[in-house]
C-alpha cells in the first residue's frame, strides 16, 4: 500500500473545486497554529491538521464555519510565516465556501497529489 502524501480538500480554487496540499505542510501548519492562536481556541483546527493524511474527513457546515474563522485568524496573524499564512488562507476560503454550501467539506487522502476522477 502506498503512503498518503497529499490531501485533496473540497470547495477549493482549482477548476474542479479542489485544493491539494502535501500532508507535511498541513501537519506543520498545525504546529504553527499552536503558536499564533490561543490554546483554548485552536484544538478543533489542530486536531484536523494533525490528522492530515491519516484519516479522511467529512466536515459539516457548522464545523466548517468554525474552522474558517480559526484559519482566517491564523492566516492574518503577523507571527505566521507567509508560506503557512497562504495555506491557512486557502483552507479558510475552502472552509467558508463549504459552510455556505449544502454539502460537507471533505478531506480525501491521495498518494500522488492528484485527485483521481471517477
Amino acid at each position: 500500500m502506498t503512503a498518503t502524501t497529499h490531501v485533496v480538500v473540497s470547495h477549493g480554487s482549482d477548476f474542479f473545486g479542489q485544493d491539494t496540499f502535501p500532508v507535511r505542510q498541513l501537519r506543520e501548519l498545525g504546529q504553527y497554529v499552536r503558536g499564533v492562536l490561543p490554546a483554548a481556541d485552536h484544538p478543533p483546527l489542530t486536531r484536523l491538521l494533525d490528522d492530515a493524511g491519516d484519516n479522511e474527513h467529512t466536515i459539516d457546515g457548522d464545523q466548517a464555519a468554525t474552522l474558517a474563522i480559526l484559519l482566517r485568524r491564523a492566516a492574518g496573524h503577523r507571527g505566521l510565516k507567509k508560506a503557512y499564512a497562504d495555506i491557512a488562507a486557502r483552507l479558510a476560503r475552502a472552509a467558508a465556501f463549504a459552510a455556505a454550501d449544502t454539502g460537507p467539506w471533505t478531506w480525501t487522502n491521495t498518494s500522488d497529489g492528484l485527485q483521481l476522477q471517477h
